[in-house]
């Protein structure tokens, strides 16, 4: 019978190796993205993190059983288990007692409500998290921020209050904090993105030459740009303004590129596309990664093809979709991540986004999601974009709600250029329920409760019942009308006779 490498650890022990393990990457993350972890260093750090998560992780130990591989077995970073991230989605994957959780999150990726990755920190995980993002954050959207530096920034996200476990509303949250002046605010609320103060921050910006951030889903930006073309409005944002993005280009709102995208930027706000910032998440690994255009325009770096740099802390492989063996630069695989970051979780994680390595594995790109046709992973991204808020129905519907509020306010929407007096935002429609934020809050806080899923389910039906009705829907004058009526919506000057329309 043959025993393991390694004595099981008692409670105590674990404790030790686990805030020893923080404490040492709390250090690599502070020494910064231009510092250097050897492959030597990385390969001892990863070994030691495999035999503390084998040994307090049953479910990665398991996993790691079924493959045949155990601590003692390999002396490679790169031969260390990949956890797929579905598994997220089935089992809870923590290496910590779950007991000690401080903060949740809640992934995408698939059409179940109920079948969502929950990824669980615990105080020494919350930390890291948080530690690993500011630097990143910090490195690549505001690189030209020293000595405590703050610009206003606008985020078109829900905040943690609407979504308490959305790690996109969490991230930007710490954003805000750590980078923001205290006129930051989230734009999105109960009625869907708040257009009109929205409009008035960015001539507030154009007039005052301070200039802002905006942090949001892609979508929900070029759904903006679309409303602006068609009001033939424009805002030229002072130079140093930037914005980030997160998510896909094609197929939610149209077909656009990349360069599609870029363009509208520059066409509405005036910003050049060296401050355009994209950054891939993903829930299960902790550190998200930006694109470098904004750096190395700061550093005096000439232009090139943008890629996102890998930290010293992390590693990023593509893998080959028929053996899953590392890829050189420039083929496109499914990306597997290795985080030190994640010593609460499990540290190798291979995900369904597509994509490739760059300058000798020190950077990676995605090219999309991956689709499977006949029953294997196919070598071409899935046509379908996923959602920035994640692919789950509520996640999708969150997002078609923020696109549709986008649409129905930016209709009626005054340019505060023109009239300075900020209309009323509508607040509720005639026959809505409950607003898909708080749907979101219904299902982290009601998972499991039968009342709160039928509910759920009937707000997300009305929900995609109303914004499937085309816009001219509402700009009938029988609603028209009822939106006047409403207690708290948007009072008509010519409210004209009652239709009876309910």
């Amino acid at each position: 019978m043959s025993k393991l490498p390694f004595a099981p650890m008692s409670p105590s022990e674990a404790d030790k190796e686990r805030q020893c393990l923080t404490e040492d990457v709390l250090k690599f993350i502070e020494a910064g993205v231009d510092s250097d972890i050897s492959d030597s260093v990385f390969k001892d750090y990863s070994l030691r993190m495999f035999a503390f998560q084998y040994q307090v992780n049953a479910i990665f130990r398991e996993f790691c059983d079924a493959k045949n591989v155990k601590p003692g077995d390999i002396d490679r970073w790169e031969d260390i288990p990949m956890v797929y991230n579905d598994v997220f989605k089935t089992h809870l994957v923590a290496s910590f007692p779950l007991e000690k959780s401080v903060m949740a999150c809640l992934t995408g990726g698939t059409t179940s409500l109920t079948q969502r990755g929950r990824i669980f920190r615990d105080e020494d995980g919350k930390r890291l998290v948080f530690s690993a993002n500011k630097m990143m954050t910090g490195s690549y959207l505001f690189p030209d921020f020293k000595d405590g530096k703050r610009c206003r920034i606008l985020i078109l996200a829900p905040s943690p209050e609407m979504a308490p476990s959305m790690g996109m509303a969490i991230g930007m949250d710490q954003t805000r904090q750590a980078f923001g002046t205290s006129d930051s605010k989230f734009l999105l609320g109960k009625s869907g993105i708040h257009i009109n103060d929205l409009l008035k921050a960015l001539r507030e910006s154009e007039a005052s030459g301070v200039p802002i951030a905006l942090i949001g889903a892609t979508s929900a930006f070029i759904y903006f740009f679309q409303a602006c073309r068609r009001k033939k409005m424009k805002f030229c944002l002072p130079l140093g303004s930037r914005i980030c993005d997160g998510g896909g280009y094609r197929n939610r709102f149209g077909v656009f590129t990349r360069d599609d995208y870029y363009s509208m930027v520059q066409e509405i706000f005036s910003i050049s596309d060296t401050h355009c910032v994209n950054v891939l998440g993903e829930a299960e690994t902790a550190t998200n990664l930006f694109d470098d255009s904004l750096r190395r325009y700061v550093k005096g770096q000439p232009k090139r093809q943008r890629t996102r740099p890998v930290p010293p802390w992390s590693r990023v492989l593509a893998m080959s979709i028929d053996d899953l063996k590392p890829l050189p630069d420039g083929e496109v695989g499914l990306l597997a991540h290795w985080d030190l970051a994640n010593v609460p979780t499990v540290l190798a994680v291979i995900t369904d986004n597509l994509g490739y390595t760059t300058d000798n594995g020190r950077g990676c790109e995605m090219v999309g999601r991956a689709k499977i046709e006949n029953g294997k992973v196919s070598p071409l991204p899935d046509e379908n974009a996923g959602s920035p808020m994640g692919d789950s129905a509520v996640f999708r519907m969150l997002e078609r709600y923020v696109n549709f509020s986008i649409e129905l306010k930016m209709a009626m929407a005054k340019d505060p250029k023109a009239l300075p007096s900020v209309r009323e935002e509508i607040e509720a429609r005639p026959g809505s329920v409950a607003s898909c934020p708080q749907v979101v809050d219904e299902i982290l806080v009601g998972q499991a409760d039968a009342e709160a899923a039928e509910l759920r389910d009937q707000s997300l039906n009305t929900f995609k019942d109303q914004t499937e009705r085309p816009l001219d829907w509402y700009k009938s004058e029988a609603d028209k009308q009822v939106l006047a009526d409403h207690p708290a919506g948007l009072k008509s000057e010519n409210q004209g006779k009652k239709s009876g329309k309910n």
